[in-house]
């Protein structure tokens, strides 16, 4: 079991681990395994399963609780609203929910609060270091699929299939993951989900097709380049929806991931953001060079390396941008339909 306790917090996320309430304009702050309290909070219990008790109202420093009661109703009562599941980059989560704000403000008719989207975010820091640390192992090794799936990703699972059921319970009535690394357990994650769980790459590789790329090539399929991390790549999950729609993938060859991929990588750890974006501008005029039309930049981290009117920003495809927007779709047909 574990505690998720209401702050009602509009500002700074200052507690270990939370869990973000969004509803119109409106943000409500959950912190988990809290340490210190505001002078009066409502404790939720959570068990495995994702079901609430709500326990009594606390005052002061009276921690003291784990009482359950009456379970408590779903945090989200539309029959629209989203559940996210936050990635490794707490950054590049909190971008997604701002371009998800962006679209929705940009797809409102008009232009009031009835528009915007309720949502529910769960962000772990303990599961983003766990998940950090497992796509570390693949920054020099370079291991292949077979290699990648033998290393022990079962508590990594365990803990996104647990925040999946948790979402669910909470009344979400569709799932996303922002992160690209998790999407390599997602089919093991999103099993016997009782709602649509929305699939990052296939994202992608629906808009790419209804863009009716043209080849390069005469005779030959449209190329697509998919630029990321090892373990992403390893996972082989973009290359299996990009050429379920009848794309041609290209990968960095070992060398490019060698001597600019995962440099990069490491440049950026340093916090050396000049080298780690000369040498993402090397990695990417190579896949152009090879033919592809675009370049999928799935990587939470280089992909806000580059300014924005860097001109290879033109061919980069970002999925965080193409999972916005397909969950704005859901969320819009979704409203339609109620």
């Amino acid at each position: 079991m574990f505690n998720v306790t209401l702050t009602m917090s509009y500002h700074t996320l200052s507690y270990p681990s939370h869990m973000l309430l969004g509803s119109r304009n409106m943000c409500k702050l959950r912190s988990c395994h809290v340490q210190a309290m505001p002078p009066s909070s409502v404790i939720l219990n959570a068990e495995e399963s994702g079901n609430f008790y709500q326990s009594k109202k606390l005052h002061g420093s009276n921690l003291a609780s784990g009482i359950k009661g009456e379970p408590v109703s779903p945090l989200i009562s539309h029959g629209n609203g989203v559940g996210i599941i936050g990635g490794v980059s707490v950054d590049a989560t909190l971008n997604f929910l701002r371009r998800i704000v962006e679209l929705s403000s940009d797809s409102s008719k008009g232009g009031g609060e009835s528009n915007s989207i309720p949502f529910v975010l769960c962000s772990d820091p303990l599961l983003n270091k766990e998940v950090l640390s497992y796509e570390k192992a693949h920054f020099v090794s370079g291991r292949s699929k077979v290699e990648f799936l033998k290393l022990d990703s079962s508590p990594i699972v365990q803990n996104l299939w647990n925040k999946r059921v948790f979402l669910e319970n909470s009344g979400a009535s569709c799932i996303v993951m922002p992160c690209n690394v998790s999407h390599s357990w997602y089919e093991e994650v999103s099993k016997g989900c009782s709602v649509p769980f929305l699939h990052m790459a296939e994202c992608v590789a629906k808009e790419l097709k209804e863009a009716k790329l043209k080849p390069l090539e005469a005779g030959s399929p449209s190329r697509i380049g998919v630029l990321a991390t090892n373990a992403t790549l390893a996972s082989g999950f973009y290359q299996e929806k990009l050429q379920n729609e009848g794309f041609e993938v290209v990968l960095p060859d070992r060398a490019t991931m060698e001597h600019t991929v995962i440099p990069a990588t490491e440049a950026l750890n340093r916090k050396d953001m000049e080298g780690a974006c000369n040498l993402l501008r090397i990695a990417l005029q190579v896949l152009l060079v090879s033919g592809v039309n675009s370049i999928i930049l799935a990587s939470d981290d280089m992909r806000d390396l580059l300014p924005r009117d860097d001109p290879l920003l033109k061919k980069c495809i970002d999925p965080m941008d193409a999972l916005a927007r397909s969950t704005i779709k859901w969320v819009r047909s979704a409203g339609d339909n109620t």
